[in-house]
């Protein structure tokens, strides 16, 4: 017998992959390549800086992505590109290169959160004091740093940003789900209410008829009169030529001078047909 022929036992088709898996293992799979691809185009790329490329991932997870909130980790990351690309942008405008870390949305930001500050270190930032304030001021000769750990930001964000676009569908659909279970569940409590509202004032209904019934079977035991015991037959006693019934059933005895005038009648409507 042909083995391709052989249907798959309950166990084997149970073995088989999830759609869902299969297609994250080839999103990782072509993402590693669209990175493998713009590390090798990026001007940044050089075999050399391998490890210094392996440090700027591993700060960024599990540095910073695990120990910290989601959105508050992103939002940090997306700062810090910020950071970096406006120095890139303008790379001889003083004003980039700085950031006050007493500043409230700094603080919450990049001063707060695990890791983040650790990272605008390894981008150039460092501490100084000016007029008595402190300030993070990015050195000049950490350029290629800055470079590095912004590409490294921007693949980490490219990956990152679409797991949060599935996750935020995912829940959307998780919601939509429990509206319209809710809704259901609401919907199918009311109509059993109504039911029951329905039932109880049909049973209304007829208890108050049963009782109007035995009110008025006593008022008639107690005038006296009888109650009715057959339903009155108005049909006609009429006799039917020669059979002695009647409509109703009823028999009647016929004597001859009767019967004979019911033959000379039937005689007379013979004669007129």
């Amino acid at each position: 017998m042909n083995s391709s022929s052989t249907p798959q036992s309950p166990s084997a088709a149970s073995t088989r992959p999830d759609h869902e898996a299969v297609a994250a293992a080839i999103e990782r799979r072509l993402q590693a390549e669209r990175e493998k691809v713009a590390a090798a185009q990026s001007p940044t790329f050089d075999p050399r800086n391998h490890e210094k490329r392996q440090e700027f991932r591993r700060m960024i997870d599990p540095g910073i992505l695990r120990p910290n909130p989601r959105p508050l980790a992103l939002e940090a990351l997306q700062t810090l590109l910020k950071l970096a690309q406006n120095i890139i942008d303008h790379p001889h405008e003083a004003k980039y290169k700085k950031f006050k870390p007493t500043n409230p949305t700094i603080k919450r930001i990049l001063v707060d959160p695990k890791g983040t500050l650790e990272y605008a270190v390894a981008l150039g930032f460092h501490p100084q004091v000016e007029n008595f304030q402190p300030y993070y001021v990015f050195n000049e000769r950490h350029m290629e740093d800055l470079k590095l750990g912004a590409a490294m930001i921007r693949e980490a964000l490219d990956r990152e940003l679409v797991k949060e676009e599935r996750e935020q569908r995912r829940r959307a659909e998780e919601k939509a789900a429990h509206e319209a279970a809710v809704a259901k569940a609401l919907i199918y409590n009311l109509l059993v209410k109504q039911a029951f509202y329905d039932d109880r004032k049909g049973r209304a209904l007829i208890d108050e008829r049963e009782r109007t019934t035995r009110a008025v079977a006593a008022a008639n035991r107690a005038s006296g009169s009888p109650a009715p015991t057959s339903i009155a037959d108005y049909r006609p006693n009429r006799r039917m030529p020669g059979a002695g019934h009647t409509l109703s059933g009823d028999v009647i005895e016929v004597d001859d001078d009767e019967r004979e005038d019911d033959v000379s009648i039937a005689h007379t409507v013979d004669d007129d047909q």
